[in-house]
Order: structure tokens, then C-alpha cells, then sequence
């Protein structure tokens, strides 16, 4: 079986079933497991003073770590493949946690807050309700591309292999890729490598969400806006989800208690994002998982 017909199999897995709790409540799910090898490499290499070089052992620990991994469960054949891919890519469980937010904005604020808590970083406790609603929006449209679009091209590229490696640098860059006293050493080789395999993916998903949201005439305009963002990845999809929704995205927040003026991204896109934004957004972001399906399936019938 090719490697892009596994693909379109485990697209289908995931999006029927998800991440189902009966399973990773008994079991440690592959992303928890590759939390714990960071955490393992932070406490036993991130001390003394040449703390970059031991992070770029760490980075290539992760790396060949994930390579044998892949190779080792690509052994038995494709079923056990396509059902590693499937617990790797991550659609349903991103728009169930995108979706909740709006279910829990409609309710309350309170609940809004508490629900988009789960999936962001920054500080919650004071937002508005676009606020809210932004940060969800922004969230999806980044976690498409880290969660769906980039693991399902790494499996395309490089197999079973090349989906674990994406896989664990991620993880470590969430983990590590941090610029502050801890890890702005440590952490560079994971930040950088997390960066460059995402340097593809990341225009790819803004493209497929363009294309979804019909907004492929202003992909100039996107990408202008994609450069304004911190990331030098996570503009892309964010920027291309901003002019689909006509929503004003990013903008100033607050991290640990710090107010940042980041840049707005589609600035003159309306700023009184609601759950009904969000809703839209979710169902931009089936438009785009079901166009890579439609592609993979392309790809596997003629390649």
C-alpha cells in the first residue's frame, strides 16, 4: 500500500474517532510519552555552560529517537502505520477543542475564558469576549497546520519515520523552545529545528485554508500579513484564517502578567469576534481537512 493511500486511511481514523478517551485513559498516548523523553533530556543535559551544545544533542537525540522509533513500528506492516498516523494527526480533537470555547462563550464569558484556557498560553483571566474568541480562531487556524497539515506531510515525505520526528520536535519546541533564562540556550536547536520543518507546512496550510475560505486572490495580501507575525511560521495560517473570517486576528495580549503590542493581523478586518466567529472558523477548518483529504486521495490514485 502506498504511502499516501495509509494517509487518506488515517485522515479518516482520525476524523471519525478522534482521540477516544476509553483508549488513552488506559494506555500513554505517543504525544505523552514524547513529553516525557524531552523532560527526561531537559533534566540531564540542561545544566552547567554550554547549555546550546547540549541542546543540540537533545534536538538530535529526539531526532534519530524518532527515526528508529518509526522504522521499528513501520516493521509490522501498513495497518500498525496507518494507525500510528492516525493517533499522530490530531483534526477532530482540535475543532471539538476550538468548538468548545464558542459553546462555553455562549453560556459565559467565565466559561469562555475557561474553556479557551485550555488551549492557550497567554493570560485568560481578563479577556473580553472577542478576546476570547480571537484566541480560539488563532489557536485553530496555528494548530491545523502543527497538528494536521505539517504531521500529515511529514508522512507523506518520509514515512512513519519522518511524522515521529516532526512529531517529537514539536513537542520539545512547546516544551523548550522557550526565549527565557531556562531555555533561550537549551532550547535554541529545538526552536530552530521546530522552525525549518515547518518552513513548508505552514504556507501549505495557509494556502489550503485560502483556498477553502475562497480567498485565493488575496493570497498577496496574506502574506504580507503572514510577516508581521512574531512566528516566522504560524503568520501563514493564521493570516490566510483572518481574511476568510474578514476577522481582525493576533494583536496586543497579555503573557505572565506582561502586556505585548503585537501586531494586528488583517487589521482592518472586524475586531468584535464572537462564538459565531469561532464557529465559522471550525467549520473552515473541516473546508480545509477535507480538501488535503481530496488531494491525498489525488495523490495515492495518480502517483
Amino acid at each position: 500500500m502506498s504511502t499516501a493511500a495509509m494517509l487518506v486511511l488515517a485522515l479518516l481514523l482520525d476524523a471519525v474517532f478522534g482521540e477516544p478517551k476509553w483508549l488513552w485513559s488506559r494506555l500513554p498516548h505517543p504525544a505523552v510519552l514524547m513529553g516525557k523523553a524531552v523532560g527526561f533530556l531537559d533534566r540531564k543535559l540542561n545544566t552547567g555552560s554550554n547549555r546550546r551544545a547540549q541542546g543540540v544533542l537533545a534536538a538530535l537525540a529526539l531526532v534519530l529517537g524518532g527515526y528508529f522509533a518509526g522504522k521499528l513500528l513501520a516493521l509490522p506492516g501498513a495497518l500498525v502505520e496507518i494507525l500510528v498516523a492516525a493517533v499522530l494527526i490530531a483534526q477532530r480533537s482540535l475543532t471539538e477543542h476550538v468548538a468548545a470555547v464558542a459553546k462555553g462563550l455562549r453560556s459565559s464569558l467565565a466559561e469562555g475564558r475557561e474553556a479557551v484556557a485550555m488551549i492557550v498560553s497567554r493570560d485568560t483571566a481578563a479577556m473580553s469576549a472577542p478576546q476570547v474568541a480571537r484566541s480560539a480562531i488563532e489557536s485553530g487556524s496555528e494548530n491545523l497546520s502543527d497538528g494536521v497539515i505539517a504531521p500529515a506531510f511529514w508522512f507523506l515525505v518520509a514515512g512513519l519515520p519522518g511524522l515521529i520526528i516532526y512529531k517529537a520536535v514539536n513537542t520539545a519546541d512547546s516544551m523548550i523552545g522557550y526565549r527565557n533564562d531556562r531555555y533561550k540556550d537549551f532550547g535554541w536547536a529545538a526552536a530552530r529545528l521546530d522552525d525549518l520543518l515547518n518552513l513548508i507546512p505552514a504556507r501549505l496550510t495557509g494556502l489550503l485554508i485560502a483556498l477553502a475560505g475562497g480567498q485565493l486572490r488575496h493570497w498577496k495580501d496574506i502574506a504580507a500579513d503572514a510577516r508581521k507575525h512574531r512566528s516566522p511560521n504560524a503568520g501563514w495560517p493564521e493570516a490566510a484564517m483572518a481574511r476568510a473570517l474578514d476577522t481582525a486576528l493576533a494583536g496586543p495580549r497579555s503573557y505572565d502578567g506582561e502586556m505585548r503590542d503585537f501586531p494586528w493581523v488583517h487589521a482592518e478586518g472586524a475586531k468584535s469576534a464572537s462564538a459565531e466567529t469561532i464557529t465559522r472558523s471550525v467549520t473552515l477548518l473541516w473546508k480545509t481537512w477535507a480538501i488535503t483529504l481530496a488531494l491525498t486521495i489525488a495523490i495515492a490514485v495518480f502517483f
